[in-house]
This record gives C-alpha cells, structure tokens and sequence, in this order.
C-alpha cells in the first residue's frame, strides 16, 4: 500500500516526464491520402484557361478538389511536402502552406484543395531551410480555407518537424 509521500513522489515523477515519452506514433502519409477514394488526381482537374497576360495555364478544378478525406480529421500523421511560408519571423517560419512540390502555388497554378495543407507549427522551422522537403508531425483536420495563394483543404498543428530524407 502506497502512503501519502510515495504516492506524491510517483505523481511528481509521471508529471515530469516529457510529453514526447506519452505520444502515439504518427500514421505516415502520403498526398495520395488525402484524395477522395477512388479518384485519381488526373480526374480532379477539369477543364482551364490560358491567362495570356501572365503567361500561365488556370486548371478549373470539378467537385472532386474539394471533397476531403475525412478519416484524416483528428488523426496524429507524419507527412512529407514543401513550405510555402505565411508567416515568418527572426526564428523562422511558424505559417506556411505545406505543398506536394517545389514551387506549387508560386510559379504555377495551386494544386486543388485536397492537395494544399495549411500548418501552424509550435516551434519555427528555420528560414534558411524553406527550400528543403520537410517531414511534418502533428494532429490533422479537414477544413477548407482560403488563401491567397489557393483554397486549403486540411490544416496541420505541427508538433515536430524535420528535414525530408529520401
């Protein structure tokens, strides 16, 4: 039987003991994730125009862009994709879009909603890294927002980041 001081002493040590020693394992994905089931990326774009006066193809995306994968809201994942940052400051970036290439929604037109995943994260990513693939860990929700730089479709509060390795 434990008495008042051992049970103090257990209890002061389990509350010590860092947040990362209790936390699940992430689920690992990857972009085809977050399509809607059964479609594949070709079919989600439709139709486009050409924008003459700035040199660029604009996909209309149909119904499918915007139909999200619900089994992801409240998930724990671990997923790979570039930064595109929102928010920066002497520390780094704390938020950015997260996309699936280099240079998506800046020199071409945004992937479709279910293809763009907006971050926040706990501790900045450093701002002389932006340009390295990163893996990002934290708790996933479906939620279309927009942006200026195209509509979101899922939102990540990062706990953990690091460099992409292939």
């Amino acid at each position: 039987m434990l008495n008042r001081r051992s049970t103090l002493m257990l209890l002061s040590a389990a509350l010590s003991v860092p947040k990362t020693a209790f936390a699940a394992t992430p689920r690992e994905i990857t972009w085809d994730d977050l399509l809607p089931a059964g479609v594949p990326y070709s079919e989600i774009i439709g139709q486009g125009e050409i924008d003459e006066t700035n040199d660029t193809w604009n996909p209309i995306y149909d119904e499918n862009a915007f139909i999200l994968n619900e089994t992801l809201d409240g998930a724990y994942i671990k997923m790979p994709g570039f930064i595109i940052p929102f928010e920066t400051g002497s520390k780094g970036v704390t938020e950015f879009m997260l996309v699936p290439y280099t240079g998506a929604c800046i020199h071409t037109p945004p992937p479709p909603a279910n293809q763009l995943v907006m971050v926040n994260a706990e501790t900045p990513w450093p701002g002389d890294r932006l340009w390295d693939p990163v893996w990002v860990i934290g708790m996933m929700r479906t939620q279309l927002q927009s942006t200026d730089l195209g509509q979101t479709g899922y939102a990540i509060v990062a706990d953990q980041m690091e460099v992409y390795e292939w």
